[in-house]
Formats: C-alpha cells, structure tokens, sequence
C-alpha cells in the first residue's frame, strides 16, 4: 500500500496519508512544497475545453498549509505492541534473544498489580520464558537485570514506528530529524 507522509508547513510529520487523501490535498490546492520524486500518478478526467486529462504527481513527502499547534516534546505516542516490537528491534529485553513478532509479550516492568503504568517507559519486549519466570516481580526481586533502557520514542521515532514500507527519501527526512541516542539509528543485528 502506498504511503506518503504528510508535514505540516514547517515540517512537522503529520502521519501517513494514501494515495486518496494524498490527491485530495494536492487538488484543493493545499500542497505548498514536496520531497522525493513523484512516486505515482492520478488520472482525473477530460476537459471539455482543453480535451486534456488531468493528473496529478504524487510525491512520497507532502507538506500541507496550516502548522501544528503542538511542542514535539509534548508529544506521547500511542503505545501499540508492534510499535514497542520495533523500538526495542525484536530483542527479550531479559535474555537478549530475538523473538519474532508473534511471540513477543508486552512486558510491564513494575508489574501493573503493583502499580506498574501501561508506557513507553514501563514496557519492554520479552519472550514468554523470561515474561513468566520473571511473573509478578521487580526485575531485582526476579534476579534479572534489563539488557536495554526503555524510551519515550519521539514523534519522528514514532512515525517510523507506524510506517510499514517507508520509502528511502521517507526514512532519509525521518532519520535526520531523530534524536542522537535514538535506538533506531542502530544498525540492526
């Protein structure tokens, strides 16, 4: 499926738009700049006048008028499992193994029985071996030590967190904007 990430005027990611929405923008005129080469085109119809089909290049990066009113470090993304899958890069957060996805558990560090919150800052990848010899414990009361740090990803982090098939010029604008310590600037095992 096609994605286009869509900015706001001052380059502030918006999320990620089809080629629908992506259209739309462009015909009511909304689209004040773009990155990329275009990567797909919209037919429209004949003019009457010209006897000319419309189209329309879609460009993989988008920015529309109008700015966020937001301070990006505000910003809390959503929490999904495969987003937390991505930023910890498939690694037990325990025992270090790489788990496939469908494996994976949404492990609360300070257990949610003892007041442990559902966040980016609570929660880590495990397999389920580590998840249930380490149960209803503190990672000291279970003998285990973390092997990574949890993070509140940013909104740049997090949009490459949804992105699915981020196209090179899309990941490029993503990553320049990461932050130093970011984990997903890591080359992956």
């Amino acid at each position: 499926m096609l994605s286009i990430l869509k900015l706001d005027a001052g380059g502030i990611p918006q999320g990620w738009v089809n080629a629908e929405e992506s259209t739309k923008q462009y015909a009511d005129n909304n689209v004040l700049w773009t990155l990329g080469d275009p990567i797909f085109q919209m037919r429209g119809g004949i003019s009457r006048f010209t006897g000319m089909q419309s189209l329309i290049e879609l460009h993989s990066i988008i920015a529309v008028k109008g700015s966020a009113k937001i301070n990006l470090f505000d910003v809390v993304p959503v929490i999904t499992k495969h987003k937390l899958y991505k930023r910890d890069k498939g690694l037990c957060a325990y025992c270090g193994v790489l788990i496939h996805e469908n494996q994976a558990e949404a492990e609360h560090i300070i257990p949610n029985s003892r007041g442990g919150k559902y966040s980016w800052m609570n929660l880590v990848i495990a397999c389920r071996p580590c998840n249930q010899r380490k149960g209803n414990q503190t990672p000291e009361q279970a003998g285990m030590k973390l092997l990574y740090t949890p993070y509140l990803p940013s909104l740049y982090e997090d949009m490459i967190l949804k992105g699915r098939n981020i196209l090179a010029d899309q990941m490029d604008f993503l990553s320049a904007n990461l932050p130093k310590n970011s984990r997903l600037l890591e080359s992956s095992s």
